[in-house]
């Protein structure tokens, strides 16, 4: 089991035409100098508003009231976006009706965070068609993990902007006075990151841990994912940076190929550390065994540098998937007897 410390400081929609025409101008967006400092947007305080909106997949009005409740239980107001409830096929609405849910909501000034519903499929979609000039000037808490993880990373890249990967109103329990101790716990370290509390994690220790300290900017995500926004204008770097990756669903074979992609696109060359969280490996097909584990994949692909890897980190499609502030830095220590990853700014 793991343990959880809390550092304490004391303890209007675009209409479909509008969608088109933003679409080469997004996708050209300046990212702005290099030597930016990643900024942090606000800590929340009671009475602030947390909208909710659908840039993936579909879910229903209902399926959000756990959610909801537990939200409000903290004292911030709730807004449902205009995609809750629509439906195109697995995606929440339209490409465009979800590009423009979620351009509203990166504009109003009311709202000082974005949840997002659920994951599934279709941030990519949309994700040049959104202009980030006002989300610039006035930076809000975007939360999500999954597909997600292509918004977490543009709002890394592009707009050099820390955001919170997390869990999403689709997993909050839907009694949670019967909710097991992991899910309360996970889902309360959303409102620490939220109310700009620095989080530090406390992990069991995997035998195929490498240890060794680091410091620098956490940045991470699905791995797939990941992979799949090489190349783009969402491209992660992760140079002096401590990267972590989950995923789930995948074959061993394709797990291979993830961390061949990131060895050779240069992104495990001069990382600060590795955090591995959870990995659902889909069996192999009988008679067509890949043979390696996911320690021995990881193992392979680092073993020429130096820097900390971590295995089993409480992070992924899994009920341990604690929160992470993506866009600060962070001390991680891998030894014999601990693993600790620590907010440290």
């Amino acid at each position: 089991m793991m343990n959880r410390k809390h550092f304490l400081a004391s303890a209007g929609a675009l209409a479909a035409g509008a969608f088109l025409s933003k679409a080469s101008q997004a996708a050209v967006q300046d990212p702005g100098p290099k030597s930016e400092a990643f900024r942090r947007p606000p800590s929340l305080k009671p009475g602030d508003t947390i909208a909710i909106t659908s840039p993936a997949g579909t879910i229903t009005v209902a399926e959000l009231t756990p959610a909801v409740a537990v939200l409000e239980s903290w004292g911030f107001k709730v807004r449902l976006g205009n995609t809750i409830g629509k439906k195109d096929f697995t995606l929440g609405g339209t490409d465009a009706e979800r590009a423009a849910d979620l351009q509203a909501l990166l504009d109003d000034p009311s709202v000082k965070a974005i949840m997002c519903a659920r994951g599934g499929y279709g941030s990519v979609r949309i994700v040049d068609h959104l202009v980030w000039d006002r989300f610039r000037k006035h930076p809000k808490w975007v939360i999500g993990f999954s597909d997600i993880t292509v918004l977490l990373n543009h709002i890394h890249t592009v707009c050099r902007t820390a955001a919170i990967h997390s869990k999403m109103c689709n997993s909050f329990p839907d009694d949670w006075s019967k909710a097991e101790p992991i899910q309360v716990e996970t889902i309360l370290s959303i409102r620490d990151a939220l109310e700009g509390r620095k989080l530090s994690y406390e992990a069991a220790v995997n035998p195929a841990n490498r240890p060794g300290t680091a410091a620098g900017i956490l940045v991470g995500g699905n791995l797939k994912t990941i992979e799949s926004l090489a190349g783009s204008a969402t491209d992660l770097t992760t140079t002096g940076k401590i990267l972590f990756v989950e995923d789930t669903g995948e074959y061993l074979y394709s797990i291979d190929r993830m961390f061949w992609n990131l060895k050779r696109s240069g992104k495990l060359d001069r990382l600060k550390g590795l955090v591995v969280g959870g990995f659902k490996v889909k069996p192999d097909d009988p008679g067509d065994e890949f043979g390696r584990t996911v320690q021995d994949i990881v193992l392979d692909r680092v073993k020429t540098f130096r820097y900390p890897v971590c295995f089993d980190f409480p992070v992924g499609h899994q009920r341990a998937n604690f929160a992470l502030v993506c866009g600060v830095r962070h001390l991680l220590s891998v030894a014999a007897d601990k693993v600790t990853l620590t907010q440290s700014a």
